[in-house]
């Protein structure tokens, strides 16, 4: 896999985390659940990129 696309899911993690973060100042559960669905989203993307090296190699 590509650096640029770890990056990518990575930083999706990342981005869905400090939505969560911020959110409980706010308040927003909306923002709240969109950043852990956010995060989620991102590291199962790390996963599979993670898995698709191993059997690759």
């Amino acid at each position: 896999m590509s650096i640029a696309k770890q990056l990518a899911h990575k930083a999706e993690a990342v981005k869905g985390g400090a939505k969560k973060s911020a959110d409980r100042g706010t308040g927003s559960r909306r923002l709240q659940a969109e950043g852990r669905g956010d995060q989620v989203k991102g590291n199962l993307k790390q996963a599979g990129s993670k898995i698709k090296d191993a059997f690759k190699h």
